[in-house]
């Protein structure tokens, strides 16, 4: 789900929390090795000039009817040592009217028992309807486009004196010879504007953004660089960075960065690339870690070096569940590629400004430029649901609106369409939150769609039946009107910000009174 968070930023899940750490894919290992062939992980090296060394092997994922070939390659990236200091297809359904029959179970097909839920993040979804509305979710507030042209200032702030405003020139001509040598692959260029304090940092950084391919990096300042408190000779900068990885002509998500400079004469020096801690979206994963990257046709996955085994499975399962969500992409603008972090126990409290709920198995987050990145919890996550839970967020990545939806009323339409894209085409009475959406509607919901998302403190039950009645709900719109015209109906409401009376008069022509009963009754109908 997409989930920003309204929890306070850097709060924490507890760490005593008595639950087995699930290890998500080590279900298809098996699958992994029969099916996939090796991909070859390559060590990054650290020495100057002779960084970015690769290992590219074509590997061909053919696990049945969900594994596709997938082109990748796995970059361990390891911590670099410091350098010396003068170193320079889903089944379409068929549309039917009303009345709405009972699903039936096959005859003689067992039911597939309901397990604990996979619990979605409920974050996400209440932080992007709430977001723009209160103004106080991390992740969903994002900045405006990033800036298109390599040290383009924003200056939006204090313009400063002439002196303030020169150096931040200066400082700003230094970003762009470092963006350049990133994005040209020259270790030693990103490096040189550096002070040798601070080299050792920047070359983890370095590393990972390489190993994510970026190919983009366009740095702007904020306004005028500041003097440091107390601190003679240094001076504070924020700049907004725009980036892509993989697609070298993608609308760039940005990051805001403190840069921390300390005057050498006339010429600033870098001594530190932090992390702001204004950005909305909080600190993203190669900001905190180094990292192992695969990258296939459609998806990037990334983690940490002690979990880099997982990665050729987790791929095979990401490049499945993204087929699926292209097929829900609003627009004929699809993800140019999806972005998965696998997160262990340590940077799920840290990534993205951690804080989830116990439940939550994964969230997507925006971070600009029409593009969401999907968190996987490594601790949480089951086995059998980390590929529903995949085919969820990637279609919250594909659907969604760059800055998130403005309606809490909207809840049950967008995490329904995720749970229908989850769902993956099964029959409706295998769906496993129907006795949940039973003791839902035992329990005192009004029926009425707009009141169903669930509080921040619900019970897993009550998240649970939530979900459950938004996927009923757009299951029965996709069962009346097809997909095409389910999805332009999720269009009006969530992009265009259309009322659900004026959407589906104007695209279902329908009245929404009528079929907002419809339904409700359908949902009633389905759990009995």
């Amino acid at each position: 789900m997409t989930d920003g968070d309204e929890q306070p930023p850097g709060r924490t899940t507890d760490g005593d929390e008595h639950r087995p750490a699930v290890d998500a894919v080590d279900a298809v290992d098996a699958v992994d090795k029969a099916s996939a062939a090796d991909v070859v992980a390559a060590n990054v090296s650290a020495n100057a000039g002779a960084d970015d060394t690769r290992a590219e092997t074509a590997r061909a994922a053919d696990a049945g009817a969900d594994s596709a070939e997938v082109d990748a390659a796995v970059d361990t990236i390891a911590p670099a040592p410091a350098p010396a200091p003068d170193a320079a297809s889903l089944p379409h359904l068929v549309a039917v009217p009303a009345p709405y029959p009972v699903p039936m179970a096959h005859v003689g097909e067992p039911t597939r028992a309901v397990r604990k839920r996979r619990r979605w993040p409920l974050w996400t979804a209440l932080g992007l309807a709430l977001g723009l509305v209160a103004g106080a979710v991390p992740g969903v507030l994002l900045r405006g486009p990033a800036p298109d042209a390599a040290g383009r200032s924003a200056a939006k702030g204090d313009p400063g004196t002439a002196a303030q405003r020169r150096l931040g020139e200066r400082m700003l001509a230094l970003l762009d010879r470092q963006a350049t040598a990133l994005v040209g692959a020259d270790r030693a260029g990103f490096l040189a504007i550096a002070e040798p304090a601070a080299r050792p940092a920047l070359s983890r950084r370095y590393a990972a953004l390489r190993a994510l391919r970026v190919t983009v990096w366009r740095p702007a300042a904020d306004g005028v660089p500041e003097a440091a408190d107390g601190q003679p000779g240094q001076w504070r900068q924020t700049i907004t960075v725009g980036y892509c990885f993989v697609a070298p002509d993608c609308a760039p998500s940005t990051v805001e960065l403190d840069a921390r400079w300390r005057l050498v004469g006339e010429e600033p020096r870098l001594t530190a690339l932090e992390p702001s801690g204004t950005d909305p979206a909080g600190v993203r994963p190669w900001q905190a870690n180094d990292l192992a990257v695969t990258v296939g046709k459609r998806v990037v996955v990334a983690t940490t070096t002690a979990q880099r085994s997982k990665l050729p499975g987790l791929l095979a399962q990401a490049e499945a569940a993204a087929r699926v969500a292209d097929r829900y992409a609003v627009g004929d603008a699809r993800p140019d590629r999806y972005l998965v972090y696998y997160a262990g126990k340590t940077e799920w409290r840290r990534w993205y400004g951690g804080g989830r709920p116990k439940w939550t198995a994964g969230y997507a987050v925006g971070v600009g430029g029409g593009r969401h990145d999907v968190v996987l919890n490594a601790q949480t996550v089951t086995p059998d649901g980390v590929d529903d839970l995949l085919r969820h967020e990637l279609t919250h990545a594909a659907s969604l609106p760059d800055r998130g939806y403005a309606d809490r009323a909207d809840w049950w339409l967008v995490e329904g369409l995720a749970e229908y894209a989850g769902a993956d085409g099964q029959p409706v009475h295998r769906y496993e939150g129907l006795t949940e959406v039973r003791d839902l509607l035992r329990g005192g919901w009004s029926g009425r769609l707009e009141a169903v998302a669930p509080e921040a403190d619900a019970s897993d039950s009550r998240v649970g039946g939530a979900y459950g009645v938004g996927y009923l709900a757009v299951r029965h719109l996709v069962d009346r009107y097809g997909e095409q015209r389910m999805l332009d109906f999720y269009r009006a409401v969530v992009h265009e910000r259309r009322s659900p009376a004026q959407a589906a008069d104007e695209v279902l022509g329908d009245p929404w009174s009528m079929l907002h009963d419809e339904c409700v009754a359908y949902v009633r109908a389905v759990v009995g």
